[in-house]
Protein backbone atom coordinates (compact mmCIF):
# COMPACT_ATOMS: atom_id res chain seq x y z
CA UNK A 1 0.00 0.00 0.00
CA UNK A 2 1.66 3.26 -1.17
CA UNK A 3 -0.17 6.28 -0.27
CA UNK A 4 0.92 9.43 0.19
CA UNK A 5 -1.22 12.54 1.76
CA UNK A 6 -1.17 16.20 1.65
CA UNK A 7 -0.79 18.13 4.65
CA UNK A 8 -2.19 21.26 4.74
CA UNK A 9 -1.61 24.56 7.71
CA UNK A 10 -4.47 25.90 9.17
CA UNK A 11 -5.08 28.34 6.37
CA UNK A 12 -5.51 25.61 4.07
CA UNK A 13 -1.85 26.32 2.45
CA UNK A 14 0.29 22.96 1.40
CA UNK A 15 3.35 22.55 3.32
CA UNK A 16 4.48 19.20 2.58
CA UNK A 17 3.08 15.55 1.75
CA UNK A 18 3.62 12.83 4.34
CA UNK A 19 2.69 8.95 4.26
CA UNK A 20 -0.62 7.95 4.97
CA UNK A 21 1.06 6.37 7.85
CA UNK A 22 2.14 9.64 9.39
CA UNK A 23 -1.60 11.14 8.23
CA UNK A 24 -2.99 8.43 10.21
CA UNK A 25 -0.79 9.04 13.06
CA UNK A 26 -1.50 12.70 13.00
CA UNK A 27 -5.33 11.86 13.41
CA UNK A 28 -5.39 9.97 15.88
CA UNK A 29 -3.15 12.29 18.21
CA UNK A 30 -5.92 14.79 17.42
CA UNK A 31 -3.36 17.15 15.27
CA UNK A 32 -5.40 17.12 11.96
CA UNK A 33 -8.60 16.61 10.48
CA UNK A 34 -9.20 14.93 7.24
CA UNK A 35 -10.59 16.94 4.20
CA UNK A 36 -10.59 14.59 1.60
CA UNK A 37 -9.68 10.70 1.70
CA UNK A 38 -9.58 7.84 -1.04
CA UNK A 39 -12.30 4.92 -1.71
CA UNK A 40 -8.96 2.86 -0.58
CA UNK A 41 -10.05 1.43 2.79
CA UNK A 42 -6.77 0.83 6.37
CA UNK A 43 -8.08 -2.24 7.98
CA UNK A 44 -7.41 -3.01 11.81
CA UNK A 45 -8.31 -5.74 13.88
CA UNK A 46 -11.28 -2.97 15.45
CA UNK A 47 -12.00 -0.74 12.61
CA UNK A 48 -11.90 0.51 9.20
CA UNK A 49 -10.84 3.67 7.97
CA UNK A 50 -10.35 5.03 4.32
CA UNK A 51 -6.82 6.34 3.53
CA UNK A 52 -6.39 9.76 3.60
CA UNK A 53 -5.73 12.19 1.05
CA UNK A 54 -5.30 15.63 2.08
CA UNK A 55 -5.36 16.48 5.63
CA UNK A 56 -5.19 19.83 7.51
CA UNK A 57 -3.94 21.07 10.90
CA UNK A 58 -6.43 22.03 13.36
CA UNK A 59 -3.69 24.84 15.12
CA UNK A 60 -2.11 27.19 12.44
CA UNK A 61 2.03 25.98 12.30
CA UNK A 62 3.88 29.60 11.36
CA UNK A 63 6.60 29.58 8.89
CA UNK A 64 9.54 28.58 10.04
CA UNK A 65 11.92 31.10 8.59
CA UNK A 66 15.13 28.29 8.64
CA UNK A 67 13.61 26.34 6.24
CA UNK A 68 13.57 29.00 3.49
CA UNK A 69 17.09 29.11 3.62
CA UNK A 70 19.37 27.02 0.76
CA UNK A 71 21.14 24.36 2.32
CA UNK A 72 25.23 24.17 1.64
CA UNK A 73 26.13 21.73 -0.96
CA UNK A 74 27.77 20.92 -3.56
CA UNK A 75 24.36 20.46 -5.85
CA UNK A 76 23.31 24.13 -4.76
CA UNK A 77 26.72 25.74 -5.32
CA UNK A 78 26.48 24.31 -9.00
CA UNK A 79 22.40 25.92 -9.33
CA UNK A 80 24.09 29.18 -7.93
CA UNK A 81 26.83 29.36 -10.09
CA UNK A 82 24.59 28.19 -13.49
CA UNK A 83 26.76 25.07 -13.51
CA UNK A 84 29.52 27.34 -14.99
CA UNK A 85 33.14 27.81 -13.87
CA UNK A 86 33.25 30.44 -11.94
CA UNK A 87 36.86 31.55 -13.39
CA UNK A 88 36.69 30.58 -17.38
CA UNK A 89 32.65 30.53 -17.68
CA UNK A 90 33.10 26.92 -19.19
CA UNK A 91 30.01 24.40 -18.50
CA UNK A 92 31.47 21.25 -18.51
CA UNK A 93 29.02 19.54 -16.97
CA UNK A 94 28.28 18.56 -13.49
CA UNK A 95 30.12 15.71 -13.64
CA UNK A 96 33.68 18.11 -14.45
CA UNK A 97 32.86 20.73 -12.08
CA UNK A 98 34.67 20.88 -8.94
CA UNK A 99 34.34 22.98 -5.87
CA UNK A 100 37.13 25.90 -5.19
CA UNK A 101 37.64 27.48 -2.07
CA UNK A 102 38.58 31.24 -2.79
CA UNK A 103 40.48 31.55 -0.13
CA UNK A 104 42.25 28.00 0.80
CA UNK A 105 41.59 26.57 3.49
CA UNK A 106 45.55 26.43 4.61
CA UNK A 107 45.51 30.17 4.85
CA UNK A 108 42.35 30.53 6.67
CA UNK A 109 39.76 29.68 3.91
CA UNK A 110 35.74 28.98 5.71
CA UNK A 111 33.69 26.38 4.08
CA UNK A 112 30.88 29.07 3.54
CA UNK A 113 29.04 30.26 0.95
CA UNK A 114 30.93 33.39 0.12
CA UNK A 115 34.26 31.53 0.04
CA UNK A 116 33.11 28.40 -2.25
CA UNK A 117 32.48 28.51 -6.13
CA UNK A 118 32.36 26.13 -8.78
CA UNK A 119 35.35 25.74 -10.94
CA UNK A 120 36.45 23.56 -14.02
CA UNK A 121 39.21 20.84 -13.70
CA UNK A 122 41.85 23.08 -14.91
CA UNK A 123 41.10 26.36 -13.82
CA UNK A 124 41.20 24.37 -10.00
CA UNK A 125 44.65 22.68 -10.38
CA UNK A 126 45.97 26.47 -12.04
CA UNK A 127 44.72 28.41 -9.11
CA UNK A 128 46.20 25.35 -6.74
CA UNK A 129 46.73 26.78 -3.09
CA UNK A 130 46.09 29.96 -3.82
CA UNK A 131 43.81 33.04 -4.29
CA UNK A 132 43.21 34.01 -7.39
CA UNK A 133 45.15 37.47 -6.75
CA UNK A 134 48.00 35.47 -6.27
CA UNK A 135 47.10 32.75 -9.21
CA UNK A 136 46.57 36.04 -11.50
CA UNK A 137 42.95 34.96 -11.63
CA UNK A 138 39.74 36.69 -11.84
CA UNK A 139 36.35 35.51 -10.36
CA UNK A 140 33.29 36.34 -12.82
CA UNK A 141 31.32 36.65 -9.77
CA UNK A 142 31.21 37.25 -6.42
CA UNK A 143 30.35 34.40 -4.38
CA UNK A 144 27.29 35.04 -1.93
CA UNK A 145 24.77 33.11 -0.38
CA UNK A 146 21.71 32.89 -2.32
CA UNK A 147 18.22 34.02 -0.88
CA UNK A 148 16.45 31.66 -3.82
CA UNK A 149 15.11 28.01 -3.53
CA UNK A 150 16.07 26.31 -6.93
CA UNK A 151 13.18 26.01 -8.76
CA UNK A 152 11.41 22.34 -9.06
CA UNK A 153 9.17 21.28 -11.81
CA UNK A 154 6.49 19.74 -9.94
CA UNK A 155 3.19 18.63 -12.31
CA UNK A 156 -0.08 18.41 -10.39
CA UNK A 157 -2.34 16.68 -12.56
CA UNK A 158 -5.55 18.33 -11.64
CA UNK A 159 -7.86 16.14 -13.02
CA UNK A 160 -7.63 13.44 -10.36
CA UNK A 161 -8.19 16.45 -7.79
CA UNK A 162 -11.40 17.36 -5.82
CA UNK A 163 -12.90 20.36 -7.39
CA UNK A 164 -11.72 22.05 -4.25
CA UNK A 165 -8.54 21.24 -4.16
CA UNK A 166 -8.13 21.76 -7.77
CA UNK A 167 -9.14 25.80 -7.23
CA UNK A 168 -7.31 25.50 -4.21
CA UNK A 169 -3.92 24.56 -6.38
CA UNK A 170 -4.71 26.56 -9.14
CA UNK A 171 -5.05 29.66 -7.20
CA UNK A 172 -1.68 28.64 -5.31
CA UNK A 173 0.24 28.04 -8.58
CA UNK A 174 -2.02 30.95 -10.42
CA UNK A 175 -2.36 27.92 -12.98
CA UNK A 176 -5.75 28.61 -14.50
CA UNK A 177 -5.67 26.78 -17.63
CA UNK A 178 -4.93 23.20 -15.74
CA UNK A 179 -7.37 20.36 -15.55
Amino acid sequence: MDGRALLLNASFQPLQVISWQKALQLFFSGKVEIVESSDQEIRSVTMTIRMPRVIRLIKYLPPDPRKHMVRFNRNNVFLRDHHACQYCGQKPGAQRLTLDHVIPVVKGGPKSWENIVSACRPCNLRKGGRTPEEAGMRLRTTPRQPVWLPFLGIHFDLTDMPDYLRILVQTYTGDSDSG
